[in-house]
């Protein structure tokens, strides 16, 4: 599912570059994202907390499935020629809003089931573990629709994405059910529905943590206009824009597959700063780069960092959020997550037709290293954080 789900997001940004030249919107490709995501996530929380995560699980992933085969037949060259690129491009972006509201559903639910699956003393590998399949898929995923675009055209790469969203839909089905954690309190529905970002919100390690990972990438993350750099900057086709986009998931694998037998359980708050310090100057790197495999090099880095960020916060988040509380708590940590990579590709749209490409991921940058400062200042329980101790 994740490396369908990643294809698709590469055909969908290279067709609406190239169908407009407007780095702005690749911006709203995101936002499309990122509303529904965000807006429904605290209701979808309460409502996976409240179900079998399996069958929320599988409902979710029936709706991105769908969403793919519309897609793969909105970009192709007969349907925008039929429909217009105005047209075109509003329906794909309905698809993007349809898989918002699928992830603010299937999100939460992966993330409660890992909890049962694993036992609590391996919870931290196996967060880290199933970190490193989902950044595999983020390799694979852009690669392979990258290099099929470029060399077959859109048809074959659409096809390829709904095959293999198929073939995961199915591998669902083999996922243990896992009903919802029984609780006799009663509370009032909004206060159960906000009690996960209530949560987060009271917990200064847990709220830090977020805090850090979304700036940072707000302003950080430069993968929502790789299509300008490689088309205006590096001057390479959509070939090469499937490794640029793949580049930072390769760092990703190879780090969170070291991470997933040694997980930082010790210095864990300084790591964890440091990491973002290491994404912010990669990025910067990238953003000065004007040689390709530079170029992916720095992305490589940017995924190497971003990737212990990813097992510290996730497994922060597996230990401290109450069993009958993950679906919500997930929930909210979606919030955070489409703030920084959809609200994230926004800005990062937006920033490049105010600044220019470059210029943008620069300034980007340098946010990225003054927001790690000041974290690391305002917030010591989240600097001084031992997994050791919890």
């Amino acid at each position: 599912m994740a490396t369908g789900w990643h294809m698709q997001g590469l055909i969908v940004g290279w067709t609406v570059y190239s169908l407009t030249k407007d780095p702005l919107m690749l911006g709203m490709v995101g936002l499309a994202e990122a509303i529904p995501a965000i807006g429904a996530a605290l209701p979808m929380g309460y409502v996976v907390d409240r179900l079998n995560k399996k069958v929320s699980l599988v409902v979710a992933a029936i709706v991105i499935a769908l969403s793919a085969v519309a897609t793969g037949l909105l970009v192709q060259e007969w349907s925008v020629d039929r429909l217009g690129v105005s047209t075109s491009i509003t329906m794909i972006l309905a698809m993007v809003v349809l898989n918002g509201f699928a992830r603010s559903m299937y999100s939460p639910s992966m993330f409660s089931l890992l909890s049962v699956i694993a036992p609590r003393d391996l919870l931290a590998r196996a967060t880290a573990m199933g970190s490193t399949v989902w950044q595999a898929a983020m390799v694979l995923g852009p690669m392979v629709a990258g290099l099929l675009y470029g060399s077959l055209g859109v048809g074959s790469a659409s096809l390829l994405t709904v095959a293999v969203m198929m073939v995961g839909l199915v591998g669902l089905v083999g996922i243990p059910s896992a009903p919802p954690v029984p609780t006799s309190e009663k509370k009032h529905l909004r206060t159960e529905v906000t009690a996960g970002l209530r949560f987060i919100l009271g917990n200064q390690v847990v709220f830090g943590a977020l805090l850090l990972d979304m700036l940072a990438v707000l302003f950080g993350g430069a993968v929502a206009i790789l299509p300008v750099f490689a088309s205006d900057v590096l001057l390479v086709d959509a070939s090469g824009l499937g490794i640029l986009r793949a580049a930072p998931s390769v760092g990703s694998v190879l780090v969170m597959a070291y991470l997933s037998a040694r997980t930082p359980t010790r210095n864990t708050g300084r790591i964890l700063l440091l990491a973002i310090t290491g994404f912010g100057l990669a990025t910067l790197g990238f953003a000065l780069s004007t040689v390709f495999w530079l170029s992916a090099a720095c992305l490589v880095l940017v995924g190497g960092f971003d990737a212990v960020s990813v097992v510290v916060r996730s497994t922060i988040l597996q230990l401290y959020t109450p069993d009958d509380m993950r679906g919500r708590v997930a929930a909210a940590n979606t919030m955070f997550i489409s703030s920084s990579n959809e609200i994230g590709a926004l800005e990062s749209g937006v920033a490049a037709r105010v600044m220019g490409a470059v210029p943008s991921v620069i300034f980007g940058a340098t946010i990225t290293l003054l927001v790690v400062a000041g974290v690391a200042l305002k917030a010591p329980k989240l600097r001084n954080l031992e997994l050791t101790t919890q």
